[in-house]
């Protein structure tokens, strides 16, 4: 079987699954169905025999999540591309396919998004094995799901046929439907849902985009030929990038073909679009007691349809007497939502930014690079966070023009620069890095290094930061 390049698209918000996900930590990178984040399942699910090392695309803020994550799940992918900006999907598969063209323009690419939900990989694989010869035939091929239920939330395919999981030709995408259509289309039995997963050669996307989208090529080309190396990501060059439509790839090119065909994947599958989503998910296997999914931090006492959920150890969720609601708690926000309204927690998202809430898009968690921190406490000239840095990993050499820091290590070793003087500080230890001061924080150890920093300033945001040297390469 020749070998498939899977290529992940991981730089979405999932705005539907606020709280949880925000733009600062999208749902891709969250465990949210288990151990593993959506990205890793993916990531696990493209691996093996069938499959080369995948190339991901994501955005300069994700970068080093998704390296973290291809680590902890033993993979080491072919590439990272860094898009300069968000231009929906169409730009970024075409990057790909000329990226993977340079050096094989029959190669065949395998196009996913990092978060959804397929148990079966081996299912999938036999499906994705199906495609292969059509698409080496010059044809695009599109991956339908069996539909369960008269979705409205989804796109659909509708095939030339009904049954089977040999390849069909595709007649026709048809656009989100209300219930009575979509009710229709279930009958019809020659409609899927539409997964927004293509496989194909190089060579088959770029004449798509020659023959349909053609205003895509010359600035994607452009974004890769002035593309820089930084570390091992590969950035676009951002100034021709920002010249790009902001157009899904359906919009662009597969409305429009008349080269695709579509395979049949009746197994188990889920996008996990909404709260929805995820309480149905979570009776994936076995219907649960009443409709209740509660995790181990919630409480349900005589409730029917309900999805609740704690995302903070010291954060407790009773719900009583509630029928077809959903209740998601995180430390800094709280979601109580009838189940129907799944799809409008964007609304929630849109309406804090308008006041300009920072629960909208950022977390009190902060990943870096090196580790992450969270906020414990704010007043007035003065904060107090908590720090983890990873072993072997440390933070810019920088200073600060508006706040002196205090930092006590709690647990592992820190390897301290203030000025001219190197220090090892461990645990129970402490040091005072004075306003101005040319300073640095390393982890020579072999285990997470925690520390409190207590700051104190007349402006303490993060934005006050002079860096002088940085193993990350951030600006």
């Amino acid at each position: 079987m020749s070998s498939v390049i899977p290529v992940l698209l991981s730089g979405g918000s999932g705005t539907r699954l606020w709280p949880v996900s925000r733009k600062s930590f999208p749902k891709q990178f969250a465990p949210l169905t288990g151990d593993q984040s959506l990205f890793q399942a993916s990531a696990l699910r493209l691996s093996g025999p069938r499959y080369a090392p995948p190339l991901v695309l994501t955005n300069a803020d994700f970068r080093f999540i998704v390296t973290e994550q291809l680590a902890d799940a033993g993979i080491t992918p072919a590439g990272i591309l860094i898009e300069p900006a968000g231009r929906n999907t169409a730009p970024a598969i075409l990057a790909a396919a000329l990226h993977v063209a340079r050096e094989n323009p029959d190669a065949l690419l395998l196009v996913a998004p990092s978060d959804h939900v397929v148990p079966d990989a081996d299912a999938f694989g036999r499906a994705v094995e199906q495609g292969i010869a059509p698409a080496l035939a010059g044809r695009i091929v599109t991956f339908g799901i069996e539909p369960t239920r008269p979705e409205t939330g989804y796109g659909y395919l509708e095939c030339e046929g009904a049954g089977g999981i040999s390849p069909t030709p595709l007649r026709r995408f048809v656009e989100k439907p209300d219930a009575a259509t979509a009710e229709t289309m279930l009958k019809a039995g020659n409609f899927l849902w539409n997964a927004g997963i293509f496989l194909f050669t190089a060579r088959s996307m770029i004449e798509a985009f020659r023959a349909h989208a053609p205003e895509f090529l010359a600035p994607v080309e452009a974004a890769l030929d002035d593309a820089t190396r930084d570390l091992g990501f590969l950035r676009l060059a951002p100034q021709p990038w920002q010249t790009l439509p902001d157009l899904s790839i359906d919009y662009a090119v597969m409305e429009k073909a008349a080269n695709l065909s579509v395979v049949r994947f009746a197994e188990h599958w889920s996008d996990l679009g909404g709260w929805d989503a995820i309480w149905r998910e979570a009776q994936s296997d076995r219907p649960a007691w009443r409709g209740v999914v509660a995790d181990a931090r919630s409480t349900a006492i005589d409730c029917d349809d309900v999805l609740l959920r704690s995302d903070d150890e010291d954060m407790e969720v009773v719900g009583i007497g509630l029928k077809n609601m959903m209740v998601v708690a995180t430390r800094d926000a709280v979601l109580v939502a009838d189940m129907d309204r799944a799809q409008d927690v964007r609304q929630a998202v849109t309406a804090l930014k308008s006041r300009g809430a920072r629960q909208a898009e950022s977390f009190r968690r902060d990943h870096r690079p090196w580790g992450w921190f969270e906020t414990l406490v704010m007043g007035e000239r003065f904060q107090v966070k908590r720090i983890v840095v990873h072993p072997g990993a440390a933070l810019s050499l920088q200073s600060h023009v508006h706040r002196a820091e205090h930092w006590i290590v709690v647990s592992g070793t820190a390897r301290v620069t203030v000025d001219d003087k190197v220090s090892l500080v461990t645990e129970n230890q402490s040091i005072y890095v004075p306003l101005g001061a040319v300073h640095r924080m390393e982890n020579p150890g072999k285990v997470p290094m925690v520390l409190i920093e207590v700051q104190t300033g007349v402006y303490l945001g993060e934005d006050d930061i002079i860096r002088y040297d940085d193993v990350y390469a951030r600006s």
